[in-house]
């Protein structure tokens, strides 16, 4: 099993949401976050003084998957996340020690 974190542009969440149903993704946990990459923020107009944004709005999307959706997982992502512009964001696979559904005590996969 892997943890699959992807870190996003705001908008494209339904894209990606769509996108992970369509592989068998059948939950997942949405973040509001903030940071910034190689862009290192920007900078803003406001009634006429300019500011600049460091921390830039984003949503880390994670899922649990079995192993063998890793590969479709993060290319449903990847191809629903990408504008093709700087700060599309980053996608992260790590592996899963065990997984636990508190109401039924299913441990595994069968907890995914």
């Amino acid at each position: 099993m892997k943890q699959v974190t992807a870190i996003i542009k705001p908008f494209k969440l339904d894209e990606v949401r769509e996108a992970l149903a369509e592989v068998g993704v059948s939950g997942l946990t949405v973040t509001e976050v903030k940071g910034f990459g190689r862009q290192k923020g920007h900078t803003e107009l406001y009634r006429g003084a300019e500011y600049v944004v460091d921390f830039l709005p984003k949503l880390r999307v994670e899922a649990a998957v079995p192993d063998h959706l890793v590969d479709q997982v993060i290319e449903a992502i990847e191809q629903a996340a990408r504008t093709g512009k700087i700060g599309d964001g980053k996608i992260f696979a790590a592996p899963l020690e065990q997984v636990i559904r508190i109401r039924t005590g299913e441990a595994g996969e069968a907890a995914l």
